[in-house]
């Protein structure tokens, strides 16, 4: 059996999501609003002759039909970056204010972190953490491409993520000024990046995806804890896999005060399932998000939005 087939039965299309799962991946940029306006972008993009539209969710989500996104000077210039459109929904869905203090867990290479910043008006205070220091350097060059300075990078595992360099020496959230919103963009199998990865299943294996889910229970619990209550965590993947998405959520339900909340989606999908493999999970799951690739011609995609309890 394919990781595909593994999940045939939890789409609602097997032959749209076979097909779409053969297609190349859109070429699509975001919009670097620190830098430029929706508006200026587009113009200079119709200067260069580069065929563009905005998506029909997001007007600084940009798709370029005939046009690889790091080959024109606005990217260059760091008006524009390339990032996968189904990859801007957990930023969207965290929204952070301008004046936040924000964890984005694992934030190599960028994308998110970016994105995050240019929605708090580089304001505020955004952490930027990865375990692996040879990508931090690639966080640290779009940060600068893109104008980003709120921005402190750290190299730590975010299991044991401490607190005492932002604080007053204690690793209690209650002690010092936690974060009031975290991303957990979460390392996982990246099951649904094959239309941009036609290799991605080439070194699949359950093992590795029994391996990941652990992981991901570590850093999600992690993100709970150093978030101030009524505060934001948003978890996201981009697999298929129930180990990695719904059963993650359902660990964390168990072990951590906080509680799935129900968000507006921009883009089209299908609730979180509540039952794989004899495997039953909270109910509340059903309000995270799967985004299969035939539902809005985008990579696969899982997100979730929780709310810190006392």
């Amino acid at each position: 059996m394919t990781p595909l087939e593994r999940y045939e039965s939890l789409v609602d299309d097997v032959e749209a999501f076979r097909a779409a799962c053969d297609r190349p991946l859109p070429s699509v940029v975001r919009v670097n609003t620190i830098k430029a306006t929706v508006e200026r972008v587009r113009e200079a993009l119709d200067e260069e002759g580069i065929a563009h539209e905005p998506a029909d969710w997001h007007p600084g989500v940009l798709r370029l039909p005939e046009d690889s996104p790091g080959r024109n000077w606005p990217h260059a210039h760091g008006w524009i970056h390339g990032q996968e459109e189904v990859s801007n929904l957990p930023a969207q869905i965290l929204d952070p204010q301008p004046g936040d203090r924000v964890w984005d867990a694992c934030a190599a290479p960028g994308s998110k972190t970016t994105q995050l910043a240019a929605l708090m008006d580089d304001s505020g205070l955004l952490v930027g953490n990865d375990n692996n220091l040879g990508r931090l350097s690639a966080l640290r060059h779009n940060a600068e491409r893109l104008g980003v300075t709120n921005l402190v990078v750290t190299n730590q595992d975010a299991r044991n993520f401490s607190l005492k360099p932002l604080g007053e020496g204690s690793d209690d959230p209650a002690t010092v000024d936690a974060f009031d919103a975290a991303l957990v963009d979460a390392p996982c199998s990246c099951e649904g990046t094959i239309r941009k990865n036609p290799d991605a299943f080439d070194t699949w294996s359950l093992d590795h995806v029994h391996s990941v889910a652990g992981v991901q229970k570590g850093i999600l619990r992690r993100a709970i804890q150093a978030t101030c209550p009524g505060g934001t965590v948003v978890y996201s993947t981009c697999t298929f896999a129930p180990e990695e998405n719904e059963a993650v959520l359902n660990h964390v339900l168990q072990e951590e005060a906080c509680r799935l909340v129900d968000f507006d989606a921009p883009l089209d999908g299908i609730p979180g399932v509540t039952e794989w493999e004899g495997e039953e999970y909270d109910p509340s799951v059903e309000k995270a998000l799967r985004i299969y690739p035939h539902h809005n011609d985008t990579g696969g995609f899982f997100c979730a939005k929780l709310e810190v309890g006392e």
